[in-house]
């Protein structure tokens, strides 16, 4: 996943969205999931989205090996204000989401697995916050995760330009409206990739 990290979203670039479209209003309450060579970008879209509302926003890594930090700041999030925990295994990873969406602080939960073998239980669980407290919980697996998933995408990503990506997804599951739609994110690559 080292290049997809590399992305920066162009200024201007993040739509004005309505709540049917791809954004928190929309993934809110629900267990969503990409996978695909853009799902890191598109992931920190959203942690952008709900830092640029104020909302607190959490990454939780099942032991994988993580964003690149300074990419993330480049893109515009608030490393600071963004918690990050490292769990032991995807079991793990879902019990602290759980405490995390418990809480009812946070208005995102980013779940990057390695693995896609996760116990129903603890996703039935996990699925039971996200709707009490409002939280959207996006996991990032290449395999899909299960029949609680609300909504699938794929993701991708082009060169557009000289110094320009396209970044987009295209979900294949949604069961809050017909799959089949996408959308687009405009990107700049960082130093390495221009």
């Amino acid at each position: 996943m080292g290049s997809l990290l590399s992305l920066v979203r162009l200024a201007g670039s993040l739509p004005e969205l309505q709540p049917t479209e791809w954004g928190l209003s929309g993934l809110s309450g629900r267990l969503s999931e990409l996978g695909g060579g853009a799902a890191v970008t598109i992931a920190c879209g959203l942690l952008y989205e709900a830092q640029q509302r104020g909302d607190p926003t959490a990454w939780i890594s099942d032991g994988k090996p993580l964003f690149f930090p300074p990419d993330v700041a480049t893109d515009g999030i608030d490393l600071e204000a963004l918690i990050v925990v490292r769990a032991p295994g995807a079991q793990a990873a879902l019990r602290a989401g759980s405490e995390l969406a418990r809480s009812g602080a946070f208005a995102l939960l980013v779940i990057d697995l390695a693995s896609s073998q996760v116990p129903p239980p603890l996703m039935t669980r996990l699925l039971g916050l996200a709707q009490k407290h409002e939280v959207a919980v996006l996991f990032l697996s290449e395999s899909p995760l299960g029949s609680l998933i609300s909504l699938r995408a794929e993701t991708q990503v082009q060169r557009r330009g000289p110094f320009q990506f396209e970044c987009g997804l295209q979900v294949v599951k949604d069961k809050r409206r017909a799959p089949g739609w996408s959308h687009v994110e405009v990107c700049r690559g960082t130093a390495g990739l221009r």
